[in-house]
């Protein structure tokens, strides 16, 4: 078994979830990036590889079952436990960005397959790794979230751009986060929300102030707390988010 701290990322083959990948690497740090795609998460691997970098690919969509239970199972037999989860894969529906407030207009089919990869996928794959968490000396939960998730925000209505299901699994995500580290209390796992800013991704398009070395990093450091560390919180680097 690995001496290494062990790694998984979701979504990982772009982004910020390939940029968190590297970073966490760069920790010396063995990372599994999950991609939902074989080849284009390969390729994200073998870049990473290239680097010096100590990264493998598994095939990992989270909204199929079938997928989180041979990655259960690969790290299971492999590593023994798990160290490091980063729930980073999401999505914003293409519906929502069409227009500016999507409360009025978007399917419930759109809200139901943003749930599904931001919420259920999320929430399925951390139940079926937890057992594997427990093994670690200090296993951290890092969830990737949005500030546009939280309801203090929201309610100020300073934010004119309400993409609902987007948002609406983001605050779900957040109540994740809460009730997660709760029922972890009295064990040294600790589970916080990410906010990372608004990114040039493909989602946060190329207006977006913040590349993606400086996006990763919350989920970077969050994923490695120390003992002391806070956890039910939500970050934006160092300064704590309203739920």
């Amino acid at each position: 078994m690995s001496s290494k701290l062990i790694a998984l990322v979701t979504g990982a083959n772009k982004g910020l979830g390939f940029e968190t990948s590297r970073q966490l690497a760069q920790n010396g740090i063995k990372v599994l990036m999950g991609a939902r795609k074989e080849a284009k998460g390969r390729a994200a691997a073998e870049k990473l590889q290239s680097e010096g970098l100590d990264v493998g690919f598994i095939l990992l969509d989270i909204t199929k079952s079938e997928h989180i239970k041979h990655v259960k199972k690969y790290i299971e037999k492999h590593f023994g436990r798990l160290d490091i989860l980063v729930n980073n894969a999401g999505m914003l529906h293409k519906e929502e960005p069409l227009v500016s407030n999507s409360v009025e207009t978007i399917s419930l089919k759109a809200l139901r397959q943003t749930f599904d990869v931001n919420f259920f996928g999320t929430v399925e794959l951390t139940q079926a790794l937890l057992p594997l968490i427990k093994k670690s000396a200090a296993g951290r939960i890092v969830n990737v979230s949005s500030i546009l998730g939280s309801l203090a925000y929201q309610s100020e209505e300073s934010e004119k751009f309400k993409p609902f299901a987007y948002d609406a699994s983001k605050t779900a995500l957040n109540q994740f986060t809460i009730h997660l580290s709760a029922a972890l209390r009295n064990t040294p796992i600790k589970v916080n929300s990410a906010h990372p800013g608004w990114v040039k991704t493909d989602m946060g398009g190329s207006d977006a102030p913040m590349d993606v070395t400086e996006g990763a990093k919350t989920a970077v450091k969050l994923a490695t707390l120390g003992p002391k560390g806070p956890t039910g919180k939500f970050f934006h680097f160092d300064e704590e988010m309203p739920w």
